[in-house]
């Protein structure tokens, strides 16, 4: 008697530990797949770098030099001009670009950008040449390049965006790339502004678009000169709006191309 029920308690000590066991094989599997998942995650992640050039500098430069409008171009332009500045505030554009320029850079790394400054203070001395190397050498992917507008009709208002045509011969192979970039980021910086859209203006005059390396186009984000448009961008909760926009216009960007940030 005392034998079975010595037996009986062996066999139930017995079937607990192979439970026991059991389960921590599936909770060890269990656990690895996990990881396995968190890693695979991890790498499906993508981190896209991007380039912001915040137009022109502050004035303590000599703005006199000029520079090849492209690679190999006999054409000289100025390597950097000063801009143009509100006509109610006051504001200079240069101090605008930067002021944008950094709200989108911060709105960008939230959102899981690598970003590439050219300038982040006013007291610089880069050409419209230098501005493209930079992007080129850290190895940015697309150039966004923040400006603002001027006209001697100060009823003109609304934004646009800026880039080479497709018969460029320097960066003529990018048009389609730079295209759907600057499409992308004006629809979404028009929406969230309720600026008027102005829409993509071709052009192959720029240097810092025919020294490009990859998709680029510059964000003409209001005219200075027109009251309305100059008192809106000066306005700092304004300015978020503007960047958020412009991020935005980043993320279709990248979605359209099949990749994006999770």
């Amino acid at each position: 008697m005392k034998k079975r029920k010595v037996n009986k308690i062996a066999s139930v000590f017995t079937a607990f530990f192979l439970a026991f066991t059991f389960l921590s094989r599936v909770e060890a599997a269990e656990s690895e797949k996990s990881l396995q998942d968190q890693t695979e995650e991890q790498t499906q992640k993508i981190t896209h770098m991007v380039a912001i050039d915040p137009g022109h500098q502050g004035p303590g430069q000599d703005m006199s030099g000029m520079e090849p409008n492209a690679p190999g171009s006999d054409v000289m332009k100025a390597r950097i001009v000063a801009g143009t500045q509100g006509s109610t505030t006051g504001l200079a554009e240069s101090e605008l670009n930067l002021s944008v320029a950094l709200k989108l850079r911060d709105e960008l790394e939230e959102r899981g950008y690598q970003v590439i400054m050219t300038r982040t203070e006013q007291d610089v001395d880069l050409s419209n040449i230098d501005r493209a190397s930079i992007a080129t050498e850290q190895g940015a992917e697309i150039t966004v390049r923040i400006h603002a507008n001027g006209s001697e009709d100060a009823s003109v208002s609304g934004a646009l965006t800026m880039i080479p045509s497709s018969a460029n011969p320097y960066v003529g192979e990018l048009y389609e790339d730079c295209y759907s970039l600057g499409a992308a980021v004006l629809e979404s910086y028009c929406q969230a502004t309720g600026l008027e859209n102005n829409g993509v203006v071709e052009t192959d005059t720029m240097t810092g678009l025919n020294w490009s390396t990859m998709p680029v186009t510059i964000i003409e984000m209001g005219f200075m000169t027109n009251p309305s448009d100059d008192l809106y961008m000066a306005d700092e909760n304004h300015q978020e709006i503007m960047a958020k926009g412009i991020a935005d216009g980043i993320d279709t960007y990248f979605s359209q191309k099949g990749s994006t940030i999770e």
